[in-house]
């Protein structure tokens, strides 16, 4: 498990996103929080973490257990429901469901709750908040639903969470694990000048096309999700690039395919992976018949973690489960949970 920390600790703020609840993203954090040495941690969150029970589900969850001198964002219940003795640093002005977030010191070791925004500027602001009170290293812990804090704006690096809550079938859980981890390290742009035109797109278009001189024609479309007649229109034979603000869907590969031949050979470009909803049959289908995708922010994954037990009631043979996700991907595989 050196290798795990070794990693963990040449970044300043890593993300912990899950593929479902109850796959381990607590425990991870929990295992990091415990085992790294010498390091001034702060914590945050871009859902709610650390209760006794899941507000959904009233299934028992795993606490999240701090040590002393950690600094932590989280709402002012979640403050009020910690059992640590907190100093306020400071009263932020973003306000969630539970209150306003606060960013405290513990004076002593113990369980907290963690919430924090669910905008992802404030979370922005919320972690230079924790690196100016000398964090040396970010944990956020996130919601289920939510992969936008992976996005390379706010963190540096991301662990990705796995385990048998995301189905019974474990080869179900290991091809969606595999999916997921083809999506986030999907090839980027390497072409800066094409970098530039792309980012000087998004400031002005939800969807752009670059032709083979760099010019470019943005589109007065509302969303992305139903452009696809727009941006069969106006394809050509010098079309290079498409450029997509927001969400890149399987509806929207789906109307294209079905509608022109013209994508083959442009690329698709997208700010980063947190903005492909894409199936894996829909993905292929698309690479096969000449389509390419790439990302303009990579995100660098250091490691997936793995829960095989469902808090269900069902479990896989964690070594099978553990050696079969290690065969099937490029990224260190952990069980936190037995190997702390």
């Amino acid at each position: 498990m050196t290798n795990f920390l070794n990693e963990i600790s040449k970044y300043k703020i890593i993300s912990i996103i899950g593929l479902a609840k109850n796959v381990s993203k607590t425990t991870t954090l929990n295992y990091i929080i415990k085992n790294l040495e010498g390091y001034k941690l702060g914590l945050t969150s871009i859902g709610r973490d650390g209760e006794k029970y899941d507000v959904i589900t009233q299934l028992p969850k795993p606490r999240i257990f701090i040590k002393r001198g950690t600094i932590v964002a989280t709402a002012k219940q979640s403050f009020e429901a910690s059992e640590v003795k907190m100093d306020i640093l400071k009263i932020t002005e973003f306000n969630t469901p539970l209150g306003e977030i606060l960013i405290l010191k513990a004076l002593s070791d113990g369980l907290i709750e963690l919430a924090g925004p669910s905008i992802n500027k404030y979370l922005q602001e919320i972690c230079l908040d924790l690196k100016n009170f000398g964090c040396d290293l970010i944990l956020i812990d996130g919601a289920f639903d939510r992969r936008s804090y992976a996005a390379p704006i706010i963190s540096d690096a991301t662990i990705l969470s796995t385990g048998a809550s995301v189905s019974e079938d474990m080869q179900n859980v290991i091809n969606l694990t595999v999916h997921t981890i083809e999506l986030l390290n999907l090839e980027s742009e390497e072409d800066n000048e094409i970098k530039n035109i792309a980012q000087d797109i998004l400031k002005k278009s939800k969807v752009g096309i670059i032709d083979n001189k760099n010019s470019i024609k943005l589109l007065n479309v509302l969303t992305p999700l139903d452009a696809a007649k727009d941006i069969a229109k106006v394809l050509n034979e010098n079309s290079k690039y498409i450029v997509i603000k927001g969400a890149l869907t399987n509806k929207l590969l789906e109307d294209l395919m079905s509608l022109t031949e013209k994508y083959k050979e442009v690329t698709f470009l997208v700010e980063d992976a947190t903005k492909l909803f894409l199936s894996k049959k829909i993905m292929k289908k698309f690479q096969n018949k000449g389509g390419i995708i790439k990302i303009l922010n990579p995100i660098k994954v250091i490691a997936v973690t793995i829960n095989p037990t469902s808090p269900l009631g069902y479990r896989f043979e964690k070594n099978t489960f553990l050696n079969l996700m290690k065969k099937n991907l490029d990224v260190p595989v952990f069980d936190l949970g037995t190997d702390n």
